[in-house]
């Protein structure tokens, strides 16, 4: 039997530490911020992120080098005999497309790139799911199979507390930003599948919370057919507030009664283009093995 290593990268809100104990390995998110490159969870940490993005630092995203990913892969193979590595989606970002040709080139029979656009907390929760397939002795073509055949079987909302850092990144013209602004509106955003697409828009944050609650319970019942707990993964997710997060954590909680709430800081991969005060929530179907 094979021995078959897990790799993630740091989009999905696992930690160093919490890998050590996981019995996972996680690629660190690069950021070029005023000119300097910082490494997610190595040099660069979500307090000082978040301090960064209000002194209105110059933040942008970046992916792992191919060396950066070659000598992690050599070091890990070394102890094991393959390794399945999940990056982001492959939607949100070309980490994964990179990832896929070296590992076609270098590493063919060695390294599995799993697509499944995945990212936070669903990203987390497929790094889990492949660790749990491969202690179960499941062959790593196995673990790629049953993976990708779920990789639809998520959704993501997310409600924003600002428009600046969408107008910022050049996603919503400056006078959208200005309207919504005076408006006091709190869009919704979505990431079902490959993209982050508009989902609705709020004028106040209960009612963005209750569009969220609503669509992951339409999701349930109209595309996954059933609301059973033992079928389904809930999470939350947030950026920054850990307060405002706790309380959303509590509503969710409240709305899903028998389901165990997991709750993450959301990506800063993803944090960077939206700011500070969001709150998300989601839904996965469990993979049964």
């Amino acid at each position: 039997m094979s021995k078959i290593a897990i790799i993630t990268d740091s989009n999905s809100g696992v930690t160093q530490a919490q890998a050590k104990e996981l019995g996972l390995f996680v690629v660190p998110m690069p950021f070029m911020i005023n000119e300097e490159d910082y490494y997610e969870d190595i040099n660069l940490t979500q307090e000082q992120f978040y301090d960064k993005l209000a002194g209105d630092a110059n933040v942008s995203t970046s992916q792992p080098s191919p060396d950066s990913l070659m000598t992690l892969w050599d070091k890990v193979l070394q102890d094991y005999d393959q390794i399945i590595y999940i990056p982001m989606s492959s939607g949100l970002s070309g980490s994964c497309q990179s990832a896929t040709m070296i590992a076609n080139e270098e590493y063919e029979g060695k390294v599995f790139v799993i697509d499944n656009q995945r990212i936070s907390v669903t990203q987390r929760q497929s790094a889990l799911d492949a660790k749990a397939m491969a202690d179960a002795g499941l062959p790593a073509e196995t673990i790629v199979e049953k993976l990708m055949a779920n990789k639809f079987e998520s959704s993501i909302y997310i409600m924003l507390d600002t428009l600046y850092y969408l107008k910022k990144g050049g996603r919503i013209t400056p006078a959208a930003a200005a309207l919504g602004t005076l408006l006091r509106l709190k869009p919704v955003l979505q990431i079902q599948g490959e993209k982050l697409d508009a989902f609705a828009k709020a004028r106040t944050s209960s009612q963005g919370k209750s569009i969220m609650i609503n669509a992951i319970k339409a999701d349930i019942e109209n595309r996954f057919g059933g609301m059973d707990a033992k079928d389904f993964y809930i999470a939350s997710a947030y950026t920054k507030d850990l307060e405002a997060a706790n309380e959303w954590k509590k509503e969710v909680e409240a709305a899903f009664p028998g389901f165990d709430i997991h709750m993450d800081p959301l990506s800063l991969s993803v944090a960077c283009h939206i700011g500070p005060g969001a709150l998300a929530v989601t839904v996965t179907r469990k993979l049964h093995f």
